[in-house]
């Protein structure tokens, strides 16, 4: 209806029309009161939480939380938002469901705060000493819709998914007494202490909500336990959950590296801060993947044929070094703008360069030193990282520092130009810079020192200590400077906080080698492609394809770009043949001795394109050069340590 229709009907039913002026301006409505921000003090009392996770047919787990009350009033709960190692909003509250609050055997209406999605409000009669909460987490039953974290062979649960605690207090300071209800006849994993099981139930002892947390549970109906170090002091323990009992099935062979990552991490570090420590590990093709890191225990999951199908999984072997590191960085040591007093404060990534980017290159290091990798395959994938840094041309207007809101920008959701947006490059570009400082310590003192000192002093000490111990800029500044005196800020911020049109390699060539191409593939870039199940050309035509076929990569600017490629195409054929990954090498290779340019018909949709890519350079793939004369400090980075 027009503007001149609804007048006339409004006069014709003689409603009354009143003029606003149109100076008047409407004033917001008030915001809500503020919730009180987490105090260091004890919550009253100790939260009873029984999970019952035996639906995994469903995913459906249930929960019953009796939560102890001081005084009558209005009493908030949350669940939890901003948990350590997301770097991100990400708790998963879309998955909350069936809530109800009750004291007495009555209901007790809640309602959820008018900014704060994450906040519940309940009026707690008088005369009430505890309320009781009930509700279910409906994990995810297919893959668009979160991670799958339960199947009929396994689960994964996450304390912070299956909780609600009260607003107001440190999660240090909220004592809880956890329990979880599994299928018959499973098995199970976590950091929690005293366990006791009667029948599906286990009960574990009265903890803190920190602890719980970070905590987390693997379970399954095919398990095995494998001791790492069976001759220390200290306990850690392999627990592999896997879709089937024959994917259990390790040789000796391929677990002599695993406890060898023990070994190697302690010779890194000097010390270390857990009681016990659990590799929380699933072979799973059916679980969604995961690496994520707490105190004394990781989540990591990856496929089903890991040990069945080893030389197919190279690349995920560097899952649980990774993981471990973060035991020391991340968790022990934590940038101090990412430790908060609840899982309802925002975190600040600032300093994930160091974090994660530090981690990063630990990892990769411990994976060749203890054998995960041999020297080979560090190297060659050392030299994908760098081609891939090298040739990320969102540095020329993003800087890595602003890389690290990449996890609150984007959620981690699929991008469609990630070369020139960038994504969470603090990673592996920070381990690039990483290996640019510590062959600059090895450099400057005659290689008497290096960054395994940094991280002996930064990083050690506290042993057996579980306390976090936070660190600033000016902290590693420092720490930088007591193992080898230079202007370490100023070199820090170079590669942090300004846009810069190259990658920095330096730590590359003055470890002796050299970024070069060849048209080869090296088995690591084989392996690479394998498990990811691609094909990637993002160093000639400036494209990934996916094994259906379709586009996931593009570079920007490069020649598949500058013809008009998207991700999400569908390559069909390739100069006139049906397109595979092999045609399209074969076409490339072609084109270095032919002017034509090479025919890609791809389909978008409905529609049908054919892209004529005038690219005559060959199959490029990254590899080290040795450069001759040189040092080779980056073998020795590589290397084991005896001691």
């Amino acid at each position: 209806m027009t503007i001149a229709l609804w007048r006339a009907a409004a006069l014709g039913l003689g409603i009354g029309l009143t003029c606003v002026s149109a100076s008047a301006q409407s004033a917001p409505a008030p915001m809500p009161p503020t919730i009180a921000a987490a105090r260091d003090e004890a919550y009253p009392g100790t939260i009873t939480l029984d999970v019952d996770v035996a639906d995994v047919a469903r995913g459906i787990f249930r929960v019953r939380e009796n939560i102890p009350v001081a005084s009558a009033g209005q009493l908030t709960l949350f669940y939890p938002q901003w948990l350590p190692g997301n770097h991100a909003p990400r708790g998963p509250i879309n998955h909350l469901a069936g809530i109800e609050i009750s004291a007495n055997g009555a209901r007790i209406p809640w309602r959820r705060d008018a900014v704060n999605m994450y906040a519940f409000h309940v009026d707690v009669p008088a005369g009430v000493s505890a309320i009781e909460a009930r509700f279910q987490f409906l994990s995810p039953t297919a893959g668009n819709q979160g991670r799958i974290v339960a199947t009929p062979e396994l689960l994964n649960l996450q304390w912070n998914t299956v909780v609600l605690y009260p607003a107001g207090h440190y999660v240090s300071r909220i004592r809880i007494a956890p329990s979880v209800t599994l299928p018959e006849g499973w098995s199970f994993a976590a950091a929690l202490d005293g366990a006791s099981t009667q029948g599906q139930v286990t009960r574990f002892a009265e903890t803190d909500l920190m602890t719980l947390v970070d905590s987390p549970m693997f379970a399954g109906r095919h398990a095995r336990r494998v001791e790492l170090a069976p001759n220390a002091r200290t306990r850690v323990t392999l627990n592999l959950f896997a879709d089937r009992a024959d994917q259990l099935e390790a040789s000796e062979d391929q677990l002599r590296p695993h406890r060898e990552l023990v070994r190697q991490a302690y010779r890194l570090f000097g010390s270390h801060h857990y009681d016990h420590y659990d590799f929380l590990f699933g072979l799973s093709d059916r679980l969604s993947g995961i690496g994520l890191e707490h105190h004394r225990s990781s989540e990591n999951a990856v496929g089903a044929g890991f040990f069945t199908d080893w030389d197919e999984h190279l690349d995920d072997r560097e899952l649980l070094p990774h993981e471990v590191v973060h035991s020391w960085n991340g968790k022990f040591r934590r940038p101090a703008d990412l430790w908060t007093a609840d899982y309802n404060t925002p975190m600040r990534n600032s300093l994930l360069w160091v974090y994660e980017g530090q981690t990063q290159y630990w990892g990769h290091v411990l994976t060749a030193r203890s054998g995960l990798w041999n020297r080979q395959d560090a190297l060659d994938s050392l030299a994908h990282t760098a081609a891939t840094y090298d040739t990320r041309v969102g540095r020329n207007w993003r800087a890595l520092g602003d890389t690290t809101n990449d996890p609150i920008v984007s959620l981690r959701r699929p991008q469609p130009w990630r070369s020139w947006q960038r994504s969470e490059d603090y990673y592996s570009e920070g381990l690039l810079i990483w290996l640019d400082a510590d062959t600059l310590i090895r450099e400057r003192s005659n290689n008497r020192r290096s960054l395994d000192d940094f991280a002996r002093a930064f990083f050690g000490g506290g042993d057996g200590s579980s306390t976090v111990s936070t660190y600033t800029f000016e902290d590693v500044v420092a720490a930088l400077n007591a193992v080898q005196p230079y202007d370490w800020a100023a070199f820090l911020r170079a590669r942090v906080e300004a846009v810069a049109a190259a990658a920095p390699l330096d730590g590359v060539t003055r470890g002796g080698w050299r970024l070069a191409y060849s048209d080869e593939r090296s088995n690591y870039f084989k392996q690479y492609e394998a498990n990811n199940e691609v094909a990637d050309f993002m160093f000639s035509i400036g494209a990934v394809f996916d094994k259906t076929h379709n586009v996931t990569q593009v570079q920007w600017d490069g020649p598949a770009f500058n013809q008009g490629l998207t991700v999400a195409a569908q390559a069909v054929a390739v100069n006139g043949n049906a397109f595979s990954a092999e045609a399209l090498r074969r076409a490339i290779t072609a084109a270095r001795d032919n002017p034509a340019p090479i025919e890609l018909l791809v389909k978008n949709g409905d529609q049908y394109r054919s892209l004529a890519i005038d690219y005559h350079d060959g199959l490029r793939y990254p590899r080290f050069e040795r450069v001759a004369g040189t040092p080779d400090r980056l073998g020795a980075i590589l290397a084991s340590r005896a001691r």
